[in-house]
Parts: structure tokens; C-alpha cells; sequence
């Protein structure tokens, strides 16, 4: 990495600091540049606009939970372990790490706001419910869970039980949350396995987009 890749890569951390603080749509050149000490004119020549900056900071929130979530969920084994890996690593980046509190907190924000950092929130989110329905497949596949298990309908759960902690741990700060979270987590796992009995809703269907990788 060069120096100005260097230089980027540190003004994008404190650009998702701030974010993390004041919400994506807070960010500007002007909040960047009074905060990490550098000149408009500076920021502009790396970022171009607002919106620019704000797709940087929300690719680096990102790759910071690819990096903090995905792999390491990846280089477990394939079905429940690796499923418990990125449930667990997805709590303590949220909780802990501000571009893990801006990745889960930009979706609301920006729920309803056209343009393009919207359209990459989704294509960001889709993904991500790709991955996991990934996972429950290779578990399916290796015979750790139900034949019949929908892998969409899991992620769905498993992305509300994150959401729904990440909030409630900001807004009330209390020290149950996350035991509360992580028994929802094993009360969504024992329903996927071989031998448990779930009713399927008459007219459900099967909903799954492509996998996005194994």
C-alpha cells in the first residue's frame, strides 16, 4: 500500500467514526475535514462529493465486516459451526467496532432515501442474506439439518435477532441483551436440524435468490 492509499485508508476510518456517530447521511466533506484536520480542498481531491465519500465510508465498513465476519465464519467448517462463527462474530463487531455499528445502522437510515448509497445498501444486504442462505444450504447438504429447512427464511430470522440486539443494546444498555440474543439464535438453529418438527405455513414458498458462494 502506498502512501496516498495510506492516507485514504486513515481518513476513511475516521470518516466511518463520525458516521458511526452522526448517521452516513451526516457525513461531509466538511464534517471529514474539520474532524481529521484536513482541508476541503484535500478531501475533494480524493472523494469528488458527499455521496462519493459516503460510498468510500460504506465500502469500508464493509470490507472491515467481510474481514471481522465473513472469513473467519468461512474458515470454520460448513453447516452449524460455521453459522455459530458468524453469529458470533457478527454480535461483537456490531457491538464493538464503529464500522460494524455503521454497516447495521445505515440500512434503516437510508430505508426509504433513493440513490446510490441506497442501491448499495441493497445489493450489500442481498448479499449478505445470500451468504447465510449459502450456509444453511451446505449444512442441509451435509445432513446437519432438515431436507426441507429454507435457507431464506433463516437468514431473514438470524438478520432480525442481530438487528433487534444491535439496537437494544445502543438505546438501553442492558447487560441481558445480548444472553437474550444468543438464546434466539439457538432457538432459530434447532429448528433448521434433522428431526425437528417445524409446521410449514400453507402457501409458503421457497424464495431463495442464487447462491453467492459456498
Amino acid at each position: 500500500m502506498n502512501k496516498g492509499e495510506q492516507t485514504r485508508q486513515a481518513v476513511l476510518e475516521q470518516a466511518t467514526v463520525i458516521a458511526a456517530r452522526l448517521g452516513l447521511a451526516g457525513l461531509t466533506i466538511g464534517t471529514l475535514a474539520s474532524s481529521a484536520g484536513l482541508s476541503k480542498s484535500g478531501l475533494y481531491a480524493h472523494f469528488g462529493s458527499k455521496e462519493e465519500l459516503q460510498l468510500a465510508t460504506l465500502g469500508h465498513a464493509r470490507e472491515v465486516f467481510i474481514d471481522r465476519v465473513l472469513r473467519p465464519a468461512l474458515a470454520a467448517p460448513r453447516g452449524e459451526p460455521r453459522l455459530r462463527k458468524l453469529f458470533d462474530r457478527w454480535l461483537t463487531t456490531g457491538r464493538d467496532l464503529p464500522a460494524g455499528c455503521l454497516y447495521m445502522s445505515s440500512k434503516p437510515e437510508f430505508d426509504d432515501q433513493p440513490g446510490r448509497v441506497r442501491e448499495q445498501l441493497v445489493r450489500d444486504y442481498r448479499d449478505l442474506l445470500d451468504s447465510i442462505g449459502q450456509m444453511v444450504r451446505a449444512g442441509i447438504d451435509e445432513g446437519q439439518f432438515r431436507p426441507d429447512a429454507d435457507p431464506a427464511q433463516f437468514a431473514q430470522e438470524l438478520d432480525g435477532i442481530v438487528m433487534g440486539f444491535f439496537f437494544a443494546y445502543r438505546m438501553l444498555g442492558d447487560p441481558a441483551i445480548e444472553s437474550r440474543a444468543r438464546r434466539a439464535f439457538e432457538t432459530a438453529l434447532a429448528g433448521l436440524r434433522t428431526g425437528s418438527e417445524q409446521p410449514i405455513p400453507a402457501g409458503a414458498g421457497r424464495t431463495d435468490r442464487q447462491p453467492v458462494g459456498s
